[in-house]
């Protein structure tokens, strides 16, 4: 009679064993910065006149780049640089290329504020009354800031809760 032979198993006690985890559910991923909700006119004003308008060149080449992150996965769209456009393009084009950055960028921003639910406040009528017919009554273009950064601050709360 013969004595079955019992399986031979290889137990090598140097290697820890890994644990087999079950399948996590994908995650969302996760914001690490939530973007800026405190923008506001007397701010980029008194700041503006103490760097020697420098804030106020940051400030707008930080409301195109915040646009291109909330908006460009809707509409496919990218707002050009400020810092080109106000160095480069707006003088080489005697200013036409400042007006017409500041008309595609109000629009872009009225158009993300209704894709999002958000009251429209700022449209590209809104640039062309408020900041060009309104340098006539001085106020014009402060309005015209104001409302600017306001909706910014919006479409930002609204990106952070919503994503």
């Amino acid at each position: 009679m013969t004595m079955p032979q019992q399986p031979q198993v290889n137990v090598n006690i140097n290697q820890p064993s890994i644990p087999q985890q079950p399948m996590a559910q994908p995650q969302n991923p996760i914001r690490q910065n939530s973007l800026r909700t405190k923008r506001g006119l007397l701010k980029y004003l008194l700041l503006g006149l103490v760097t020697f308008g420098i804030y106020d060149i940051w400030q707008m080449s930080e409301v195109g780049t915040t646009l291109n992150l909330i908006a460009t996965r809707r509409d496919g769209k990218r707002t050009m640089h400020y810092c080109l456009m106000f160095f480069l393009l707006g003088w080489l084009t005697l200013g036409i290329g400042w007006l017409v950055w500041f008309h595609k960028l109000s629009s872009r921003i009225g158009t993300e504020q209704a894709a999002r639910g958000l009251p429209v406040t700022v449209t590209a009528a809104t640039y062309w009354l408020w900041n060009i017919l309104g340098s006539l009554i001085i106020v014009g273009p402060f309005i015209y800031t104001y409302k600017l950064l306001h909706a910014m601050n919006d479409l930002c709360a609204d990106y952070n809760a919503r994503g």
